[in-house]
């Protein structure tokens, strides 16, 4: 029997993400592969060759401050030229990238840069003081001119850090470094059903499997281009968009956010061929007269003719997840599918439709939890970084991955996506878990029982709320409790995970074996009044 190890060396010898780049920089030096779009200020363009003698020189500035293969930097930017060029000039020194979300509290930046042992860090103006203050034992923080495009406050300025443009060194004195496919690359944070946010490892393999991968999937050319809105720190933006995008050849338009305003504007202005979509995007743009343009592909989650018609592209239907690394569902392009269907297994990937409570396969028709199984470091994520308990829950003992989406097989093997585990929202784009805000929750004291929920959001599809049972002898009024929920919850976690709403109840409606039932709570929850929008 051959060794595992033996067998993944294989399969990307000699390959890793600076090959890659290196690759496109040899046989298309001048195409560009990376244009930056800021909201204010000037825009950039670096062609391949351009980009990897930035990544070249970004890299040698992080080995003078000691950097060196395995270690983590932190990146926390929004969408910006300066973040992509750290992340590639980490994997270019074998190091890892560790991207998390902006819209993190201090106390989850604490945790992201220890958990992962983080030595040093890149940000922008308006986090460089959050970074610093939470991330204390980081060896150095560089810290980068402008917030995407959009000048630093005076108050900003004032950071004590080094600056972004003081962290580039020689490129070409760094030495070549053998490519090792299955070694980490890079960490993304998401949220599942358990408490805190797991990080998911990714190999240079899982980076080069996406490339040859995400270009087959959505018919992606060398001539084409990647509308990139969705932030760098998701899979979406990273793999399914920049990993595609390097497997082509191809060019990739960065913008720090999506833009309303400007989507025509931009995608006319650049020749765009493909993007990812998502509720909030279709519904912001939905009014707007639509140009003709050169628009080919919307990346979407189901297959809905409707949405090909309104915008006039083909819309790709694909599931994926952080830990599928790409997409691991998708349409045939030759084919007719049933309308809402998530696709079918891309090749590589094994599924399986399971029920969670007996573990027995289901049958054509039947809902249950999807199981998935692929090489790890490969079509699968490496590993959970440090978290021996939750790969344990994760993957069962010959290599299934236990997804925690709910699916149905329908006729001629399409698949249906029905619901995620009923412990986890979806947040507009984010992941939440309701298990993490109410452990938050339940610091503030005085309740005896806690449930989240996600209520439905016109344009984010669902938003938290939270139902609670007080203690007995909670002295508090339930005016004064709420607000002390809420200033907990805000302090303490990223803002698309601080409930809108705080019910309270003498008691929660049950299901099966006494445990509450979270489907009767959302549907109270959808039937009260709207909570406030937060103030932005």
């Amino acid at each position: 029997m051959l060794d595992p190890k033996y067998v993944d060396a294989f399969q990307f010898a000699g390959q890793d993400i600076p090959w890659l780049v290196s690759h496109w920089a040899k046989n298309k030096p001048d195409h560009p592969f990376l244009v930056w779009e800021p909201k204010n200020g000037e825009g950039r363009r670096f062609s391949y060759a351009e980009f990897e003698r930035e990544v070249a020189n970004v890299a040698a500035g992080l080995a003078a401050r000691g950097v060196t293969k395995g270690d983590k930097v932190l990146i926390h930017a929004e969408n910006c030229p300066e973040a992509v060029l750290s992340w590639y000039a980490c994997a270019r020194l074998g190091a890892v990238g560790v991207t998390t979300n902006t819209r993190s509290a201090g106390a989850e930046i604490e945790y992201f840069a220890e958990h992962t042992q983080c030595v040093g860090a890149v940000t922008q103006p308006q986090f460089a003081k959050l970074v610093k203050e939470n991330a204390k034992k980081l060896r150095f923080i560089a810290v980068t001119e402008d917030n995407s495009g959009e000048a630093a406050t005076a108050d900003e300025r004032v950071h004590g850090l080094e600056t972004f443009a003081g962290l580039r060194g020689d490129g070409a004195s760094l030495p070549a470094r053998p490519a090792d496919p299955m070694a980490p690359a890079g960490i993304m944070f998401t949220s599942g059903t358990t408490s805190r946010p797991k990080a998911v490892v990714h190999t240079h393999a899982n980076a080069l499997w996406a490339s040859r991968m995400g270009p087959a999937n959505i018919d992606m050319k060398t001539d084409d281009t990647y509308l990139v809105y969705l932030p760098f720190f998701h899979v979406n933006a990273q793999s399914w968009s920049f990993w595609t995008t390097l497997g082509a050849g191809g060019t990739v338009v960065l913008q720090p956010k999506f833009s309303a305003s400007r989507f025509w504007e931009i995608v006319m202005k650049h020749g765009v061929t493909h993007i990812s979509l998502i509720p909030f995007v279709f519904k912001a743009i939905g009014n707007q007269p639509v140009p003709k343009h050169k628009l080919k592909v919307g990346v979407f989650g189901l297959i809905m003719p409707d949405l090909e018609k309104m915008f006039g592209i083909r819309v790709m239907a694909a599931w994926g997840m952080t830990e599928t690394v790409i997409h691991a569902t998708r349409n045939d392009w030759l084919q007719t599918h049933p309308i809402g269907s998530m696709g079918k297994p891309t090749p590589g990937y094994e599924f399986a439709i399971v029920d969670p409570d007996t573990g027995k396969p289901c049958g054509q028709g039947e809902t249950g939890e999807l199981w998935i199984r692929g090489r790890r470091g490969i079509q699968l994520f490496l590993e959970y970084f440090d978290n021996p308990d939750a790969m344990k829950k994760s993957f069962t003992e010959d290599g299934w991955f236990k997804t925690g989406d709910r699916v149905v097989l329908g006729v001629e093997g399409n698949f249906f996506y029905k619901e995620r585990d009923k412990d986890a929202l979806k947040v507009g784009a984010e992941n939440v878990s309701a298990r993490e805000v109410e452990d938050c929750c339940r610091e503030v004291g005085g309740i005896a029982d806690i449930a989240v929920v996600g209520r439905k959001h016109e344009m984010l599809d669902q938003v938290p709320v939270v139902f609670v049972i007080r203690a007995s002898g909670e002295k508090r009024s339930e005016a004064e409790h709420a607000e002390a929920i809420l200033t907990q919850c805000k302090a303490k976690l990223a803002n698309f995970k601080v409930p809108r709403a705080v019910y309270f109840r003498d008691e929660f409606p049950t299901a099966t074996l006494d445990k509450v039932a979270k489907n009767k709570l959302r549907e109270i929850a959808d039937e009260l009044p709207a909570p406030p929008e937060p103030k932005r």
